[in-house]
């Protein structure tokens, strides 16, 4: 079934890639496009946001000062933003896989949410005893599985019905956030918990540990090896050939006899299971039980880094890690120069509203579509 997003995730240089199979340095000339046009987004958002900060009478200097040194100026600091990078991985992919065949999922939020709570139901039978090996394969299962089934739903949505997937995963979201409340706040609740609403705990044996020498948990260890497999499952295999066709052009895709239906729902069971994995490690690694504090954002700031990244999963781990960073300092921030903590998150949203617009920027440039305008190569070929 045709996608109308489609249009909206094929930039004009994608398009113009087609037209340039003989030559060698369009690989290069896109990677070159995308970090310029990227760094172009930064720094106009960047100065948008600092025209507002010199309206609040706050220099734009010391504000961004203090923005490097909370996210990464000293080694506690570096170790809180690595912590809260790990998730946005996971859910930035949960973006960029979909993001391959044309659609833009955009419910991360509610996978890593559902999984979360999924991984702790699953621990809750073992009383926080069991061993620790098969406690971790029930969680990790549990959360793979719920959010692969939330997300493959939107995908059999967009395929069975024609729904719209950005607005479908959307809701699902805030219903998968509804879920969650609904049973840490009821049945599920945790009498020891009167305070804080939340489910029994998984057990201290049961919770994932840190990297050595560091306060960083192997959820970040986990999120980069992902990216790698989500970057070799899109780049080297028949599967990610298949579905950058179908993305690329769905009408080719058909006439090539591919099954797009079930790329497009295993394309969205794959972005499910990844922010379930998300809501595991959020579980197993920080919070040590389910409660409201799973919705805490991360998937849709996956969103910002996947986008930043132009949906490439390499490049998802240092956006990540870069968008870890701003969101950490604003505890600093707020101290400083007594700017509210959501100062950050409208950054955040600055960002994404100039990297929507740097978007009409691509194929624009000759420098980056000389093959496609006949213009000689390096090596004198046309």
């Amino acid at each position: 079934m045709a996608s109308e997003s489609t249009q909206s995730i094929t930039s004009p240089a994608t398009a113009a890639g087609l037209h340039d199979r003989g030559d060698r340095f369009m690989p290069v000339r896109q990677s070159a496009e995308m970090l310029a046009i990227s760094a172009l987004a930064v720094g106009g958002a960047a100065a948008i946001f600092s025209v507002l900060l010199l309206a609040l009478g706050v220099a734009p200097g010391e504000f961004f000062e203090l923005l490097w040194r909370g996210g990464f100026g000293t080694w506690f600091s570096l170790q809180n933003t690595l912590v809260r990078a790990a998730p946005l991985v996971f859910t930035a992919l949960a973006v960029a896989i979909p993001a391959q065949l044309g659609l833009v999922v955009i419910g991360g939020e509610g996978a890593l949410v559902l999984g979360g709570f999924a991984a702790a139901c699953a621990a809750l039978p073992f009383g926080g005893g069991g061993a620790p090996a098969l406690v971790t394969i029930a969680m990790v299962a549990a959360a793979l599985a719920s959010g692969a089934a939330w997300i493959g739903a939107v995908g059999a949505l967009r395929h069975f019905r024609g729904v719209n997937e950005t607005i479908s995963s959307l809701l699902m979201s805030y219903l998968a956030i509804a879920i969650l409340n609904f049973f840490v706040e009821g049945p599920l609740r945790d009498p020891a918990s009167p305070i804080k609403s939340s489910t029994r705990p998984i057990g201290d044996a049961n919770m994932v540990g840190n990297i050595p020498g560091t306060s960083v948990h192997w959820g970040l260890a986990a999120s980069v090896v992902l990216a790698i497999a989500a970057w070799v499952l899109m780049r080297r295999t028949t599967f990610g050939f298949a579905a950058r066709l179908t993305g690329g052009n769905l009408r080719a895709a058909r006439a090539q006899g591919l099954p797009v239906g079930r790329l497009i729902v295993a394309a969205c069971a794959l972005a499910g299971a990844c922010a379930g994995l998300a809501g595991y490690f959020e579980v197993a690694a920080v919070q040590g039980r389910a409660n409201a504090s799973l919705a805490a954002g991360y998937g849709f700031s996956g969103i910002l880094v996947s986008f930043l990244a132009r949906h490439h999963a390499l490049a998802i781990v240092p956006v990540a890690i870069l968008v870890g960073g701003i969101s950490a300092s604003g505890g600093l921030i707020q101290r400083r120069l007594d700017l509210p903590d959501a100062t950050v998150l409208l950054l955040q949203g600055t960002l994404f509203v100039v990297l929507l617009v740097s978007e009409t920027l691509y194929g624009r440039f000759a420098i980056f579509r000389a093959a496609a305008r006949g213009v000689p190569d390096i090596d004198g070929k046309p």
